[in-house]
């Protein structure tokens, strides 16, 4: 079953983390004061795009938002996405709060009003954010990495032939069953490097280089166990 987001804000970053959340799978609501903002999000294909005034606590509660769905607050205006991030934190207080900041200040207040998570624009792009819905291991991975935990780092996985990855396709690999995430691939037969956030599905060949971020054992037992080389 499809997860269920509701995006409040289709300004100029709500827009572009519609359409990537879109292309992944997720099933969307979007959520607009704006008469403008809510035409431009039917127009492009968002027929679940709902036009209210997000000040208004009983139209938030009329949105049939459930306890698993995921609540982004992505409002081009600062202060209004505090406001709607205390509303919604009043009425769900048991429900996953994602709000975006584009200053320290702004952080701060989005923590005190509810925020499960702030995500800070000038730092992360629309697909982090969608990373951190669709793959804890990686945000699990990143913060640690951000945070200096000596344990987690890069490497470069050559893939030898007798590799049980030959033939693969990069998207069907569970690579968080190994704890690791990979973050892009070396193409043996044109030496590109491709970024596994750019939908990455390319089928594994022999001289293929994963590069991938993990615990160093985790990123030694995954070598092991498939027989890449690691690169020095």
């Amino acid at each position: 079953m499809k997860k269920q987001a509701f995006v409040f804000g289709y300004g100029k970053h709500g827009r572009t983390m519609a359409r990537d959340l879109k292309e992944n799978n997720f099933r969307l609501v979007i959520v607009e004061s704006d008469e403008h903002n809510y035409a431009a999000a039917v127009e492009d294909g968002h027929l679940n795009t709902q036009l209210i005034d997000v000040t208004d606590d009983d139209a938030l509660q009329k949105l049939s938002i459930d306890r698993d769905d995921k609540l982004i607050c992505i409002m081009d205006d600062e202060h209004l996405n505090v406001f709607l991030t205390l509303s919604l934190r009043s009425l769900y207080p048991d429900i996953t709060i994602y709000s975006i900041s584009n200053s320290t200040d702004t952080a701060q207040k989005l923590k005190m009003a509810g925020a499960s998570r702030i995500i800070d624009l000038y730092e992360v792009s629309a697909m982090k954010i969608h990373n951190i819905l669709k793959k804890p291991v990686a945000t699990k991975l990143l913060d640690s990495f951000l945070t200096n935990e000596s344990e987690i780092s890069f490497a470069e996985m050559f893939v030898c032939e007798d590799s049980g990855l030959v033939g693969e396709r990069s998207s069907g690999i569970d690579f968080a069953s190994h704890g690791i995430l990979l973050v892009g691939i070396v193409e043996a037969r044109n030496d590109e490097f491709v970024f596994a956030t750019h939908g990455l599905d390319h089928s594994i060949g022999t001289g293929d280089i994963l590069v991938v971020m993990g615990k160093n054992n985790d990123l030694r037992v995954f070598g092991e166990q498939l027989k890449c080389r690691s690169v020095s």
